[in-house]
């Protein structure tokens, strides 16, 4: 077992201020493999002080300056990269084709896309005789999730950088390694003292901390609704800018017109990625009544076809869940789907018959799911699909919308005019039309209790500026 018992704070790895310390658990192997300490409200008011007086001087740093930063940045990045992806795939469970390919590689591709946008932003503009300047919001506290590690530290991290800011992460304590690789990223990428500190803890205590605490200017979260609820009451005394990426029950709406074996397919291998463990799955599968039965065959063989097995085995679709907490929400989540009536036609409760240990969920597929039926209510954040049927497209959009998240969408249809102009009536932050992948330079964000704000590319950048009108600072004729 390893311990990893110190913070990054103003530039150098220091010892904790308390004596609490956490086992990290793989979920492939249900064992400890590493401990952390756990932060107090001193180990973030030393962070926060470190930020707030590296400050001044990175706002006024030069454009050249953040763009030689965040190069340095991505260079040791891609050096570190496999210890990157072992690191996510330890603590999380990701196989590790999954960690390299995709869960590491989010993390330098939104460095990459925020440092090509700070090459050419203007951070000034003319409104009459007026300027119109964007300034760094200040100090930053930044609170990650765990089923995206890297995606969500990068995406918070990089435009922060770009925008002048500082900071005070706090990675999840459920899976810290990756974040504390990260760390040790930055500081041989030679980041001066200051501007970025990590402090590992809980919640309720370094969570907590960063969101009250005065000299904080803005906090970032991302995690599930309930927790951003508690992030945001808590920032509240203090009036600090609050971004929240929150849950969501993302509808899948396959229109009549659509190749429903393709779309049923793409749908479902999406729901199970990264072992359902994604705010924008698309877990709610809508589908013509009259053609509901050849979408639970499809489900059913992409099911059969999943492998759930050892992250570090050659083959593995997906690994475990996260924890013993998700996966005794998942079978109880899975339980009440049986009990409200949904008909079961791939999976169910359990490990797959194969796996004795780890937090390992059978790919699972309910039919005949109604939306008033709590598997179609609330994020499960497993391998769960719920396949919906509607009627008629009115039914389809109205079904779609009702629910109190509104971060991602799906819609299918062999007609792209058609899609088009149901994707226009989805109420939410996002929609993949006809299978098409998210963008790195597009916003990522939802609407409802999805949160507010945006990440990724320019519009990530933007929500760590602050908007300043300067006066006649360009009278005419000068």
């Amino acid at each position: 077992m390893k311990d990893h018992l110190q913070f990054y704070i103003d530039g150098a790895w220091v010892p904790a201020s308390g004596g609490r310390m956490l086992e990290v658990v793989n979920p492939a192997t249900e064992e400890a493999y590493a401990r952390i300490a756990l932060g107090e409200t001193a180990d973030v008011d030393k962070a926060v002080a470190a930020a707030k007086r590296a400050f001044g001087r990175f706002a006024r740093a030069s454009r050249k300056e953040r763009v030689e930063l965040l190069e340095s940045v991505i260079a040791v990045y891609k050096k570190r990269y496999d210890d990157i992806a072992e690191a996510i795939s330890d603590e999380m469970g990701a196989p590790m084709s999954f960690a390299r390919q995709t869960q590491a590689a989010a993390g330098l591709g939104h460095l990459s896309e925020v440092l090509r946008v700070l090459r050419d932003y203007e951070f000034d503009e003319v409104v009459n005789e007026t300027v119109v300047t964007r300034e760094p919001v200040g100090v930053c506290g930044f609170i990650t999730p765990w089923n995206w590690p890297l995606n969500q530290i990068a995406c918070k991290v990089g435009p922060a950088l770009a925008a002048g800011c500082t900071m005070v992460i706090k990675p999840s304590e459920v899976a810290p390694i990756s974040g504390i690789v990260f760390s040790e990223v930055m500081h041989e990428a030679g980041v001066p003292a200051g501007i970025y500190n990590m402090v590992n803890g809980d919640g309720p205590t370094v969570g907590q901390a960063l969101a009250t605490h005065p000299d904080i200017d803005m906090v970032s979260f991302t995690g599930s609704t309930r927790a951003g609820i508690a992030v945001a009451r808590a920032a509240a005394d203090t009036v600090k800018r609050v971004a929240q990426e929150l849950g969501g029950k993302s509808p899948n709406v396959i229109l009549p017109d659509a190749d429903i074996v393709r779309a049923v397919t793409h749908g479902t291998r999406q729901c199970f990625s990264n072992s359902g463990q994604s705010c924008n799955a698309p877990t709610r599968m809508l589908v013509p009544a009259d053609r509901q039965e050849e979408a639970i065959a499809v489900a059913r063989e992409v099911a059969a076809a999943t492998v759930v097995g050892d992250p570090r085995a050659e083959g593995t679709t997906i690994g475990p869940v996260v924890s013993k907490v998700q996966f005794d929400k998942i079978q109880r989540l899975i339980e009440q789907g049986i009990a409200e009536g949904a008909r079961l036609v791939a999976g169910g409760p359990g490990r797959p018959e194969h796996l004795n240990r780890g937090y390992y969920i059978r790919p699972t597929v309910f039919a005949d799911v109604r939306n008033d039926m709590t598997i179609a209510r609330e994020e499960i954040f497993g391998p769960v699909l719920s396949i919906l049927p509607y009627r008629d497209e009115e039914e389809a959009i109205a079904i779609a919308n009702d629910t109190v998240y509104g971060l991602s969408s799906y819609v299918t249809s062999g007609d792209l005019d058609h899609a088009r102009a149901v994707a226009r009536r989805i109420r939410a932050g996002m929609v993949h039309i006809n299978g098409s992948p998210g963008d790195l330079a597009a916003p990522f964000g939802g609407y409802k209790q999805s949160g507010n704000g945006r990440e990724w590319g320019r519009y990530g950048l933007e929500d760590f500026l602050e908007v300043k009108s300067m006066f006649g600072y360009s009278p005419k004729g000068t």
